[in-house]
């Protein structure tokens, strides 16, 4: 006799679900989404908590205390800011996350599988299965260690990054990096960096942008490391060469279509571990995040959670 299909893998199947609602992300568009998947989540009879929270350090907390509360299902409304919170605050328990994209970048949510559309997502990942994912872990100048999901660097993206959660934080993904890396260009001074490798031989050059990917695409999807998978226990390392703003702008129109960065002045390696130095202090971002100072030393953190993700073919 054959064997009935199997159902979907429900979130709630052994327990019930807690949700936090970052009601800042995604320039305040979550408002909206709450009714939808109130619903949503009724029609697959999950049992769901929403709990609201002001700000990524309050999530990372309360993720935390629900762990000892004994929540085992972890699902979060953002994107790549709010995923980082909830990573860092489950990080070594025993918890099955979940991203529910609603920020203005949703690049590790892209790297999942997940389709833009809220409802669409939402309705995958919550039919979706555990998927173990790598993070990365970075231990700043100042003696912080934190982890990301997504994406991260020195240099123009950095700069970019304290920008872009201020005038420019009503644009929309990748158009809110752009805006904002253009505004930052006009006071950035050229940086010179050395990359030590864990496995290969270290690199010393002048650059735009030096940066540490887990994800194909950061920055609302600018696509500097079209291999990375998130489960391929490496980092994928790139550095933009020192260009000129004519150079710059040539770039741009593709940037902006398609996310893609194709330029012989990108160089780009894949290693477990590296330490990135600078010629003058400079911030390293995490997920549009601002860690620390130069210098940093980052490596692969493999399978280091287990996030929902959409079955496969869904």
């Amino acid at each position: 006799m054959m064997n009935a299909p199997a159902e979907p893998q429900l979130v709630s199947r052994d327990t019930s679900v807690l949700v936090f609602v970052n009601r800042v992300a995604g320039r305040g568009r979550v408002e909206g989404y709450l009714r939808r998947i109130s619903d949503l989540f009724e029609a697959l009879h999950i049992s769901a908590q929403l709990l609201e929270t002001g700000s990524a350090s309050e999530l990372e907390s309360a993720a935390r205390q629900a762990l000892v509360r004994g929540h085992r299902r972890l699902l979060a409304m953002g994107g790549d800011g709010t995923f980082q919170a909830l990573a860092n605050g489950v990080f070594n328990g025993d918890a099955i996350v979940g991203i529910l994209p609603t920020g203005g970048g949703n690049d590790f949510a892209a790297a999942l599988g997940l389709p833009g559309d809220f409802m669409r997502a939402a309705e995958r990942l919550l039919k979706g299965k555990p998927r173990p994912v790598d993070l990365v872990r970075v231990r700043t100048a100042d003696g912080r260690t934190r982890l990301f999901a997504g994406g991260g660097g020195v240099g123009l993206d950095a700069e970019a990054a304290l920008r872009a959660n201020g005038p420019y934080r009503r644009l929309p993904g990748r158009f809110r990096y752009i805006a904002s890396a253009l505004r930052a260009l006009s006071e950035h001074q050229p940086l010179r960096v050395r990359l030590e490798f864990a496995d290969i031989p270290p690199v010393e050059a002048p650059c735009l942008l030096a940066s540490v990917l887990n994800t194909p695409s950061y920055g609302g999807g600018v696509r500097l490391a079209p291999d990375a998978v998130i489960d391929d226990g490496l980092l994928h390392v790139a550095l933009v060469e020192d260009l000129n703003i004519r150079q710059i702008l040539k770039l741009l129109p593709r940037v902006m279509r398609s996310g893609e960065l194709r330029s012989s002045r990108v160089r780009r390696w894949q290693a477990h571990g590296v330490k990135i130095y600078t010629d003058r202090p400079c911030l390293f971002h995490g997920d549009g995040e601002i860690f620390g100072p130069t210098p940093v030393e980052i490596e692969v953190v493999p399978k280091a959670v287990r996030v929902l993700a959409p079955l496969p073919g869904s």
